[in-house]
């Protein structure tokens, strides 16, 4: 496969994962400002932080509420992380890697581009929003059911597949890192009802909460929660299944090698951190954080450097 295929793929699916995570970040954090309407900080300057783009955002809006952050988030194409912006980037690798994808999915990737460029031209009404997200989180399901379902176990799959865990797993990050920064280290027995709702809150950001609740058979506790979103073994959007289905599908590529070890050391030093000391303290998340996302810095350089620095002349690609 031409490096060019691979890394277009590798795009292709890291912007349908972006564009579903910041959907159901966004459906989850509409839900918690309804309950808690008097707490505006609880959700909308979060999601900038989340979103890792403050710097734009403070150059182009004036104030963090919500109309302003689903502008941001949803319909600004200057924004790569925006929901508009992010399905267009798939759509456009896509688009130059349709012989290798069935034509099925090019079809549906055409097709929720354009619905979601319709629903957002001027603006979604507020009663219609949730339903909005709701669209956009079982499109994006479709595309990755097609995926799984029509293309066959090779490296067109593979390139896929990595895309996909390695965004899911930066964004499961700064979810936690961001939305627990405010609750650690409470004791679960001192938590308000607010306090309860907001860890809550994180475990639906990424559709955890039923898991973790079979997991735990427990309250909802930070240092439960915090074990749970980064070393759950079968959890799929844990960070640690993440990296762990990255060493899997790696090994089915060749000159792996040197990727799967940069994968390996990121998961097994994740593996190795104590949840109950991470929960201490926020500095403490954060820090560990910090040095997990330098990790996937790392991995994603040991991609580039491994499958996508080949002869062939570079096409025109989005990515970042």
């Amino acid at each position: 496969m031409l490096s060019r295929v691979a890394e277009n793929l590798y795009w292709m699916a890291r912007y349908i994962e972006r564009a579903e995570d910041t959907a159901r970040l966004l459906r989850v954090t509409r839900h918690l400002m309804l309950d808690f309407p008097g707490t505006p900080t609880l959700g909308w300057s979060s999601l900038i932080t989340i979103s890792g783009a403050e710097r734009l955002f403070d150059e182009n809006y004036p104030r963090r509420d919500e109309a302003s952050v689903l502008s941001f988030l949803c319909a600004d194409r200057n924004h790569g992380g925006s929901i508009l912006a992010a399905l267009g980037a798939a759509r456009e690798n896509l688009r130059t890697t349709r012989e290798v994808m069935p034509r099925e999915i090019w079809e549906e990737i055409n097709q929720l581009y354009l619905t979601v460029g319709n629903h957002l031209t001027g603006g979604i009404a507020q009663r219609r929003r949730d339903d909005f997200l709701r669209m956009v989180i079982r499109g994006c399901q479709t595309l990755v059911g097609l995926i799984e379902g029509s293309v066959s176990h090779g490296p067109v799959r593979r390139f896929c597949e990595i895309g996909r865990l390695l965004e899911r797993a930066d964004m499961t990050t700064r979810i936690l890192d961001v939305r627990s920064a405010n609750l650690l280290p409470r004791s679960p027995e001192v938590l308000t009802p607010l306090e309860n709702l907001q860890w809550m809150s994180v475990l639906k950001s990424l559709s955890a909460h039923q898991m973790y609740r079979q997991r735990v058979r427990n309250r909802v506790r930070g240092p439960d929660v915090v074990r749970f979103i980064l070393q759950d073994a079968d959890f799929p959007r844990s960070v640690y299944r993440c990296l762990d289905d990255l060493c899997r599908t790696f090994t089915a590529l060749p000159r792996h090698h040197d990727v799967v070890d940069t994968t390996a050391a990121s998961r097994d030093a994740l593996l190795a951190a104590s949840g109950d000391e991470l929960a201490r303290a926020p500095d403490h998340l954060h820090e560990f954080v910090d040095g997990v996302q330098i990790g996937f810095q790392h991995i994603d350089d040991a991609i580039r450097g491994t499958w996508f620095a080949g002869v062939d002349a570079p096409a025109p690609v989005i990515s970042g």
